[in-house]
């Protein structure tokens, strides 16, 4: 269930409420069930995986990518798996963790754990959400965003792609007033 923590320190859980708040952004969030493949969930308890596991987990899920390869021509995807263990992860994440833009729309489907996006609205205040297992969400090309993992820092996501040149953070330098994940 998203979670959407405005600046007044306001919270909401439904997801109508929460689409109604990021509607003027145009930002997409959506529900997409796993299903039960018993191979797929045991994957997605491992924390780590190796390429040909990300490769099945893909495969699993494959179905959601061709759906979005025919309505809004996505060419490519891959998994991020992210965890404590990996190796210089703080670094990894700091990319993320400042007010960026993107040339193309940043598509993510998280499939496991939990992450935040921090989102300036067009009145300049700022929310965020975080975005929980069989979660989708799709944030348009140009939105002032960042991104971070909650403290249990566990996330596995699949993203997709038009144009992975098109994510390329472009940093407004703007100040983020508080991170407010809720977990």
């Amino acid at each position: 269930m998203a979670i959407l923590k405005l600046e007044d320190g306001k919270i909401l859980t439904d997801i109508n409420h929460i689409a109604q708040e990021l509607a003027p952004l145009n930002i997409q969030l959506n529900r997409w069930d796993v299903g039960e493949n018993s191979e797929l969930h045991h994957l997605l308890t491992q924390d780590s995986l190796n390429e040909d596991q990300k490769t099945q987990v893909l495969e699993f899920l494959d179905h959601y990518f061709e759906k979005l390869q025919q309505i809004a021509g996505y060419q490519s995807r891959d998994l991020i798996v992210l965890h404590p263990e990996i190796p210089d992860l703080d670094g990894f994440l700091a990319k993320f963790s400042q007010i960026h833009t993107h040339a193309d729309d940043e598509v993510r489907y998280v499939i496991d754990g939990e992450a935040v996006f921090g989102f300036v609205r067009p009145d300049d205040s700022q929310v965020e959400l975080t975005v929980q297992p069989q979660e989708y969400i799709n944030v348009p090309a140009g939105t002032e965003h960042w991104f971070y993992l909650t403290p249990a820092r566990r996330v596995k996501a699949v993203r997709y792609f038009i144009d992975t040149a098109g994510w390329v953070p472009q940093y407004t330098g703007k100040e983020i007033r508080t991170h407010q994940a809720v977990a």
